[in-house]
């Protein structure tokens, strides 16, 4: 039991890895969202966005907060 743990340990940690800036881009491409719902992707970013009062870090304009973008 106490092996199997340790592999755990080991496989959890060799599969951190630091990614070059340059090189994020295509970690943030669309084509790589877990959910193929984009319409309810859509919805959750605007909820945020919504809650948050100010534009967040996806380049969008700020609303006024109360939904109307």
């Amino acid at each position: 039991m106490k092996w199997i743990a340790l592999f755990l340990v080991f496989a959890a940690v060799a599969s951190c890895a630091t990614v070059p800036q340059n090189r994020r881009a295509r970690l943030a491409d669309p084509m790589m969202s877990i959910t193929d719902d984009t319409l309810e992707t859509f919805r959750k970013q605007k909820l945020y966005s919504t809650r948050e009062g100010a534009a967040g870090g996806d380049g969008a304009a700020a609303g006024g907060g109360c939904g109307c973008q």
